[in-house]
This record gives structure tokens, sequence and C-alpha cells, in this order.
């Protein structure tokens, strides 16, 4: 045992069988229910580099201001496709008051794991930073580039005192591309999937894109992978993949090609490394007080395997004090794989990460062009499940730093360059069931550079071409990204910037779109019912008295009610239109109620309403004996929030 201050002085550990464990007089405890906690994902590298005091903000109506002479369209996307561009640790704490004025009470931190640091050698082309952090090449130690162990740590320090949890992403099933194949003799680096024996190792990777000799086991940090544990070719299930060879399989079947295959990394192999995966993640737990992993392609690694791993952290947290540990996995492929997986994996893995066709539908709903009842439908549960299970079982977002279940990959309101779509899209992240999870940007409404000229953006709108360059801009707005392979600045290429920009940071408290997001946060907040309640689809009253479902488009209005309180949400998603709605209420729980107050009105940000927060809205009766309630004017792209006590 050894203290944390004691163990970050020191370099990292090369093994972590008998590494000094950290010791604390005590760790941050979980929380009672994770549905009560809003998240708010991070990519470190593109959020922020604690520097934004020495560069403006951004001024959205001149965007031209912000872009360099002899500005060029395709430096600026290869820059955000193949660069760090300079976001630290440091940075992320830099913004803690950020995100604790934003309502924000748990951060979901990208993999922090040091990358390879390859630069490419002569002879090789220079080959694209792995910024994202899912190419990792030693498990025990912060890439340089983020900052160090001591600002992890200080950073989750700093967290706990604000209330705001943190949750590390971590890998399980793979590392970075750390070492070579050797087929015939050659060295090669994705031969295809075989289901027969494995290929053989060929030589570990140095730490400039060259090769060690064959034989010769890493000694630099920087060459091959640590820690040693993982240096035994048998390690690896060593079956080659590029990615896109995975075929088919049994979601049962360990022997799946989809759990044996590389994906652009090299796969861990479980039945060997299983016990070395727990270690280093009990490690981290123990030495930042971690509250919550997100573990990245679950669905990756073979079931028993994924129930002793999900088990054993648990375990471990419980041991710690932290008897409410989150572990959330990223299970991709649909809603009836996650389901699957929730009851094959067992209560030991929390959640899992809603990538399917619910984020997809409760997108569609949100810019009108889906019927509500479609996306009510999938909240249905099965008859052994209640609606409180249901809602703690699932992270819900409307898009990611991969969002591979949208076509093209765009952030939510980047299609139609509306920031004000995203308050609409955020009512119903908010206040539908599950453990909310807002994706860094998102408040302030990113969406990408003006339509006029997304014709000059390499692959924009298409799925192969672009990929997920377009989800990752950096809120600081660096001036340039670093050097391939390097902690320098490359003064030749431009940052990453918002909406199409470089040297211009978005962190705008005063931004509409930011001012919208956080009242419905705080209503949230406020208001148990909101994250608690079970939840239920609003007829919409017609011209002639009678109630029906809402057509796409159309004002959609849901109740969520815990015991006999009731809370009414309701959202406009016309661009255009202010909306007059009529929308039942429960008749058993306000049979003598006079009014519902209004909690949450985003329209009343640099606007006009007739329904500002504190004022009622009269409950009224129907010849049928229903209850119903009468929203005036509800302006477009709007959220009103309202509950009977």
């Amino acid at each position: 045992m050894a203290t944390v201050e004691e163990i970050v002085g020191r370099p990292a550990p090369r093994r972590v069988q008998g590494a000094p464990w950290p010791e604390r007089q005590g760790y941050h405890p979980s929380p009672a229910d994770w549905r009560d906690e809003v998240i708010y994902f991070l990519l470190p590298d593109r959020f922020s580099d604690g520097k934004e005091g020495e560069r403006p903000l951004l001024d959205r109506s001149d965007l031209w201001a912000a872009r360099p002479q002899g500005w060029r369209w395709d430096r600026w996307a290869r820059s955000g496709r193949e660069r760090y561009q300079g976001g630290t640790l440091s940075g992320v704490a830099s913004r803690l008051e950020y995100l604790d004025d934003l309502g924000v009470t748990a951060l979901w931190i990208g993999p922090v794991w040091k990358q390879r640091p390859v630069a490419g050698v002569e002879g090789r082309p220079a080959e694209p930073d792995d910024y994202h952090g899912y190419a990792v090449q030693d498990f025990m130690e912060v890439d340089p580039r983020l900052g160090t162990r001591a600002d992890l740590v200080e950073l989750v320090r700093q967290a706990h005192e604000r209330g705001i949890r943190v949750i590390l992403d971590v890998l399980l099933n793979h590392s970075g591309e750390n070492w070579d194949y050797d087929v015939d003799g050659q060295d090669v680096v994705r031969p295809p999937y075989r289901e027969g024996p494995p290929y053989d190792f060929g030589a570990w990777r140095d730490g400039k894109g060259g090769r060690l000799p064959r034989g010769i086991a890493p000694t630099s940090p920087d060459h091959g992978v640590w820690p040693e544990e993982l240096q035994d070719p048998e390690s690896y299930t060593r079956a080659g993949g590029d990615g896109g060879s995975f075929g088919h399989g049994g979601d049962e079947d360990p022997g799946a090609p989809y759990r044996r295959a590389d994906w652009f990394s090299r796969d861990i192999d479980m039945p060997h490394r299983l016990q070395t995966m727990i270690q280093i993640y009990t490690y981290w737990i123990a030495l930042a007080d971690l509250d919550g992993l997100r573990v990245d392609t679950l669905k990756h690694v073979p079931l028993e395997h994924a129930r002793a791993f999900c088990g054993a952290i648990r375990e471990y947290a419980e041991r710690l004090g932290k008897t409410n540990f989150l572990i959330v996995g990223e299970v991709g492929g649909g809603d009836t794989i996650q389901e699957k997986y929730l009851k094959l994996v067992g209560q030991n893995l929390s959640a899992v990460l809603e990538t399917g066709e619910t984020r997809a539908t409760l997108r569609a709903v949100a810019e009108g062009h889906a019927r509500a009842e479609e996306l009510f439908e999938r909240f249905t549960p099965p008859l052994d499940i209640t609606h409180r299970t249901l809602g703690s079982r699932y992270v819900s977002m409307l898009d990611d730093h991969d969002d591979l279940a949208i076509t093209p990959q765009l952030r939510f309101g980047m299609a139609e360059s509306s920031p004000e779509r995203v308050v609409v899209g955020a009512g119903l992240l908010l206040f539908l069931l599950g453990i909310p999870c807002l994706y860094y940007g998102m408040e302030q409404g990113l969406t990408g550079p003006e339509p006029e000229e997304r014709k000059w953006l390499p692959g924009w709108g298409v799925r192969d071409l672009a990929g997920d360059i377009y989800l990752r801009e950096a809120m600081f707005g660096p001036d340039h990204p670093r050097e391939l392979g390097g902690h320098a600045l490359d003064p030749s290429t431009p940052g990453f910037g918002p909406f199409g920009t470089c040297g211009h940071h978005v962190f705008d408290t005063g931004n509409e779109v930011y001012q919208r997001v956080r009242m419905l946060l705080r209503a949230r907040k406020a208001h148990p019912v909101l994250s608690a309640g079970r939840q239920y689809l609003r007829a919409l009253g017609r011209a002639d008295g009678s109630f029906t479902s809402p057509a796409p488009g159309e004002v959609v209005g849901w109740s969520r009610i815990l015991a006999d309180d009731e809370a009414l949400c309701v959202i406009n998603p016309s661009p255009a239109e202010s909306r007059t709605a009529r929308l039942h209420v429960d008749a058993g729980l306000n049979a003598t109620a006079t009014a519902f107050t209004v909690v949450a009105n985003t329209a009343e940000v640099g606007g006009v309403t007739k329904h500002p927060v504190g004022s009622t809205v009269p409950v009224l009766p129907s010849p049928d004996g229903a209850r119903y309630v009468e929203i005036h004017d509800l302006p477009p792209l709007s959220v009103l929030v309202a509950v009977n006590r």
C-alpha cells in the first residue's frame, strides 16, 4: 500500500501484479439513484486546454472573422480527423464551474490512457494520431498530451468538491496496434480475418512507427504495450481482420468472429488476460476515486467474461464503500441486443448505452419527422420489468463521438443548421425514462459551418467518406493542432474549432441555447418526478373536441407520475409556428386540482411567453370526465414543464 501522492510522484508501474496499491482515508460515495444524475460526455482533447482566457469568445454572427487569411476547408477537416488539438485534463478541471452552472452532476470522460506516440518513419507515411483514446499503448499511464496521473486525480478531487461524479471510459477487449503479425515471414499490420489457428506473432512496434527486432521485448515506455503482463503473445486472439470482416455469430458464442477479430486494434484474449484487466481498472478506481466506468465495445467480450469483469469491478467498488458504482456497457446492434445483454450479464451491469433504434426515433420525433407514439412504444416494459427498473438501465443520448446509429454521422441539429433544435431534443432527453447524457457542446448548439460552406467540406453528409470528423470539434478553439505524434503546435494547420473556425472558444454562458438547456436541467433537479416518475404519452385535443395521438411535427406532451405528483412535459418541434395545445392529464390525480404550475419554459429566454415560470395553467374538465390543460401560443422549438404540486 502507498498513498496516492506517493504513487503519482513515481513513474507508472511496469507491471500491475505487485504494483503499489493506492490507499485513501475514504472514498466518494455513490449516488442513491443514477436516474437523478445528468451525465456530460466529453473527449478530453476536444473540450478545454484551460487557456480560453487567452483567446476571444467566438462571435457567431461573423464566423469569417475567426478564419485567418488563406483559409482552406480541407486543412480544417484534416486537422479534426488526424490531430490532437491540445485539450487536457487540467483544462477539464478549469471548466468545472461552467459544468456546475449548467447543472451537470456527472462527467463521462473519454479514455485518458497513453496512446502510441507514432509520428511515422522514413519510408512510411505518418499515421493519424489516436486523439480519441481508443488505441491504448500503456494501460497504467495517462497520455502525456492530456496530462499526468496527478492531473487526473486532481480533476476527480475538484469534481467531487462540486458534487460532480466522474466516470472513465475503459477498454476491455482491445489495445492499440502495438505489434505486427508474422505472415509468411513478413510483418503485416492487418491480415484478413481467419477462423483457424491464430496467426504467428511478429514484432513489437517502437514509439516512432518502426519495429523492434523480432524476439526483442519492449523495454522503453514508448515501445510495445504496457503493463508487462500484456506482452505475452498469448494475450491476443491474433485472428486478424480489418474492422469490416467480422461476419456473423451467435451472441452467446464466445468464438463469434466479432469477438475474435481486430477492430483497427489488437483484440485481447479474455481467458488469458481477464484478471489482468480487472486489476488494471480496480487500480485506477482506487487511485482516482472513480464513480463509474463506461466499458467500450462490451458486446465484443464473451458473455461469461463480461459477467466476471462487471462482477469483480462491482465487488471491489463496494469494498471501498461505493455501493452503487456505475458500470455502463456499450452494446451496439440495436435495442434487442442491448436488452439481451442486460439480462445475460445480469445486475452487475448497471446499464447499457442507448445507441440503437430508440436514439434514432428520439431524434426523429425531436425533428418533427416521426410520430411520438413510435418513441413511447419503445419504452413499454416487459411484464417482468417496471418503469422504475427500465429508467435506471439505459443511459440515453441524442448523439455522441461515434453516432454509428445515425446516417450521416452529424451532431443533432447539424443537418438543418438549427442550434435551437437542440433545446427540443434536450427536453425529450432529460424528461423521458433513462439516465440522460449530454454530449459536449450540445448546450452551445454546435451545428457546424454555414450551409453555404459545406460543399467545400470533405465528405460532409456522406458517412463512408467523412466518418465521425464533424462530431468532434474542439470547444476551446485552438489556433493550431499539435504536430503528428508530438507535443508542439503545427503553425501550418488551423485548429479544429467550433462552427468551422480556429482561435475562438464557445464557452458562452450567455448563449440562449445554453440558458435554455440550463433551465431544463434545473427543473429536473428540483422536481424528482421528472427523473423517477412513470411516463405516459398524452393525447392532443382536436377542434372537434376529440383527443388523439399527435402526428409528426405536432406538439408532443407526456406526463411523468410519481405517487400523486404529475409533471406535464410539452415540446413544440415546429421551427416556424407557435402552437396552442390541449393535453390530457391524469383525471384521478387531478380530480380536485385547479391548476398546474409552470416550472420551466424555454420561451422565457430571450422572448415573451404567455406562460412564464411561476404562472399557472388551469385544469379543465371535459364532457367525458377527462381532465386537460390548455397551453397557449407555445413558440417554435420550445419546451414547457408544469407540475400539479
